[in-house]
């Protein structure tokens, strides 16, 4: 087996099996190891500099050590210092956004997946390009100004031609005060001059979850369909760069291998996007099995509990500080509450993960990728939100502006998000109390807004806030952004 290398381009080099069982025996070694623990947490807190506040991260093996760490204090302090970590780079804005299936046609065979070919329970579905335009006008007059789109791996029923076309229909559509500010694209591993025309077409992000890292378990799990091949899928996230993705969003399905496994594969991952390109993962998503069609999550072994699961989230903040973090509507509203505290700075809201949900008047089953286990509207989430004292934040001003991949990071990292991502915030969350709250949530929101104006460290800033929220509330005009 050839050695371990973070800067190498072969997936089994960068995601190395060897160094990651050497990770976890290290780890399970030292997990009660006081003096290591203690250097690591020292280590992970984040300070506060002329420049801005410096967080150092964490290796792949100084965070496994954390995760493996069973001494209940010094769990306690590893969840203290993944929210101090959260609100020193995040504050406590959360960006909303939804998922948009656009089919669930495919020819892979993963065994996890109701999409997989051999499923003859589920209904197959492909929207048209108006049948889009119909779901994007429901999910703009939810209040939505993101979105994720989603399509199954079908090289002749969803082309890369219809996926260009859909995203230029979705920027297409103004309805009401409503449009659609940014396109993230979840879809399969492709080719670099495909990446180029998704750059091209101004998607935000590029999401490609690796399910698992552990090759074996991959095979066994993708035994049919190109995205069987292990390399190529893992070495997605470079051909992606190469063709101009500068934000990347990497994520593995908990529950398929064993969570610490998979949580050191996760960590080289990002560490091996910084060492090639400069920049690591822009957004973590952490999605667990749960239960859909033909697929029984108990079949599994390796499911997490909730405890485990809020670790993982906290450890993957201390180990990549920089890095967004995304949990879906696949959790309780219980477990989301507590991993925002914890490192999640990203959550859906009102998903439909069907085909063609979004205009239907009762939940589908029939197509879903997943079962929902929070099933409240967007108002109802932007009002919990704030009741627990976070910004819903529908900005999308970065990716706009040009403040993607190392550029974003230099603005997180010098402190300057308060003065720009901040204000940002709460502009996008007038546009949704004026235009789509109750009014209870309106109350609530507004109360919140005046509370987090004088948050704004830049007096200038601040000032030309307050005169754009005014606007807001007493004009049409609409998406004022630093």
């Amino acid at each position: 087996m050839a050695n371990y290398n973070p800067k190498s381009l072969k997936a089994e080099e960068f995601i190395h099996d060897a160094e990651i069982l050497e990770t976890l025996e290290y780890a399970e070694q030292n997990k009660r190891n006081l003096a290591l623990v203690d250097e690591i947490l020292n280590k992970a807190r984040p300070r506060k500099t002329p420049a801005g506040c410096v967080c150092l991260g964490l290796t792949h093996r100084e965070a496994s050590v954390l995760l493996a760490c069973d001494i209940p204090e010094k769990v306690e302090e590893i969840y203290r210092i993944a929210e101090e970590t959260k609100l020193a780079f995040y504050g406590n804005r959360i960006v909303m956004f939804a998922p948009l299936y656009l089919s669930n046609y495919c020819v892979n065979g993963c065994l996890y997946c109701p999409y997989h070919m051999t499923n003859k329970h589920i209904t197959r579905k492909q929207l048209t390009q108006e049948e889009i335009r119909r779901e994007v006008i429901a999910l703009q007059d939810m209040g939505h100004k993101r979105l994720a789109i989603e399509a199954g791996e079908d090289p002749v029923r969803n082309p890369i031609e219809y996926i260009l076309e859909s995203i230029q229909t979705i920027y297409s559509i103004n309805h009401k005060n409503g449009a659609i500010r940014r396109v993230n694209v979840n879809i399969a591993a492709t080719t670099v001059e495909n990446y180029r025309l998704l750059k091209e077409a101004g998607i935000g992000t590029y999401i490609l979850f690796q399910e698992t890292y552990h090759k074996q378990s991959y095979l066994e799990l993708h035994p049919t369909g190109p995205k069987h091949n292990y390399d190529y899928h893992t070495e997605a996230m470079d051909r992606a760069m190469e063709g101009g993705i500068d934000d990347v969003g990497l994520g593995v399905l908990f529950g398929l291998e064993r969570y610490k496994y998979e949580f050191a594969g996760l960590i080289m991952h990002a560490e091996h996007l910084e060492a090639v390109h400069g920049v690591g993962p822009h957004t973590i998503s952490v999605p667990r099995v749960k239960h859909a069609d033909d697929i029984d999550p108990d079949v599994f072994d390796n499911s997490i509990p909730d405890e485990t699961f809020a670790k993982i989230i906290a450890c993957i903040r201390l180990a990549v500080p920089y890095t967004g973090m995304i949990i879906s509507t696949r959790e309780s509203q219980q477990v989301r509450e507590q991993t925002l505290r914890l490192g999640v700075s990203q959550i859906s809201g009102a998903s439909r993960t069907s085909v063609g949900g979004y205009t239907e008047p009762e939940r589908p089953h029939d197509s879903e990728q997943f079962d929902v286990a929070d099933q409240r509207t967007l108002d109802e989430v932007v009002c919990w939100l704030m009741e627990n004292g976070h910004i819903p934040s529908f900005c999308t001003a970065c990716y706009r502006e040009g403040r993607t991949g190392d550029r974003f990071m230099s603005l997180c990292k010098s402190g300057q998000i308060l003065n720009c991502c901040h204000p940002n915030a709460l502009m996008t969350l007038t546009e949704y109390l004026v235009d789509y709250a109750s009014t209870h949530t309106k109350e609530i929101g507004f109360a919140l807004i005046e509370k987090e104006l004088a948050r704004i460290p830049n007096e200038k800033a601040q000032t030309l806030a307050r005169q754009n929220i005014a606007d807001i509330k007493n004009s049409n005009r609409r998406d004022f952004r630093f």
